[in-house]
């Protein structure tokens, strides 16, 4: 996936780059030089801590709502974690905050004419779409399925393999005319591979809420009743979606969009279809935090 990113001459208004009197991204609260070059995004504030505590040195902390950041050195290499809260919408606005940080003078408000790639890792929980991934192992997203449409009010040029993914997705799968149209999006297959290259790998499935968009069915009934199984049963030339997450679509767009390299690792806290619980997830996920900053 690619998009023409504007590169215009012209100072970007006040209303669409919106900095504080401080000189701070609005959400985030970061100044330019707050930011690593390497990435670490978590859904949840209090997992920030779990993280950055194995730095050798932070060097920043800064909290505004949901958006937590802890900046420092890991083996000389610059670092920060950064939580997003639940969901594609708070994926848009770290994703766009942290490229504007890097690739707009904040001085002149102009777009900066070198461009500045972030890695981008997003560590998380998800669960599973396939019976045979236990409980505390882990999935690396090589494509995110989008239900959310975020991307349809932006300019995405999908690729071949994407397009393909789609078109057999809708073939395969009743999904609503009323819903949003599901898109496919590639990692970074390079980042992909040195983060998840012992991990199950496959399709991340990306839904906008947590209970219907999952098939989760408590007072409400659901559209497609049996949405899992027909997920479960897919299969694109061996490609399978492995897992059910609220991030990784809108992740892998707008970074690939903006130049950036992204990828999602999970580790498995629910297997749908073995019904089984992890036990100790917190244990699996502190398992994921060290094999993930061992190989960056």
């Amino acid at each position: 996936m690619q998009q023409e990113v504007n590169f215009s001459e012209k100072s970007i208004p006040p209303t669409e780059l919106i900095i504080t009197d401080e000189g701070r991204i609005y959400h985030l609260d970061l100044l330019p030089e707050e930011v690593g070059s390497t990435i670490i995004l978590v859904g949840d504030q209090e997992r920030v801590p779990t993280i950055s505590k194995y730095f050798d040195r932070i060097e920043v902390k800064r909290a505004k709502r949901e958006f937590v950041t802890h900046t420092g050195l890991l083996n000389n290499k610059r670092v920060s974690v950064i939580s997003t809260g639940i969901g594609c919408d708070n994926i848009d606005i770290v994703i766009n905050e942290l490229d504007a940080l890097l690739n707009i003078d904040f001085k002149s408000k102009k777009i900066k004419k070198n461009h500045t790639s972030l890695k981008i890792i997003r560590l998380g929980t998800c669960g599973a779409l396939q019976k045979e991934i236990p409980v505390d192992k882990f999935v690396i997203s090589s494509y995110g399925l989008g239900f959310d449409g975020l991307l349809s009010f932006y300019n995405p040029v999908f690729n071949h393999e994407e397009l393909a993914l789609q078109k057999a997705f809708l073939q395969q799968i009743p999904w609503p005319t009323e819903a949003n149209k599901p898109y496919f999006v590639s990692a970074n297959e390079k980042l992909c591979e040195k983060i998840g290259k012992d991990m199950f790998q496959g399709i991340t499935a990306t839904a906008n809420g947590f209970y219907g968009p999952q098939g989760r069915t408590l007072r409400l009934t659901t559209k497609v009743p049996d949405m899992n199984e027909f997920l479960n049963r897919f299969d694109y030339k061996g490609l399978k979606i492995l897992n059910f997450e609220m991030e990784t679509s809108a992740l892998y767009g707008l970074s690939a969009m903006l130049g950036h390299q992204a990828c999602t690792v999970c580790a498995v806290i629910g297997n749908r279809f073995s019904n089984t619980f992890s036990k100790d997830y917190k244990k699996a996920v502190e398992n994921l935090v060290q094999i993930v900053l061992s190989r960056i």
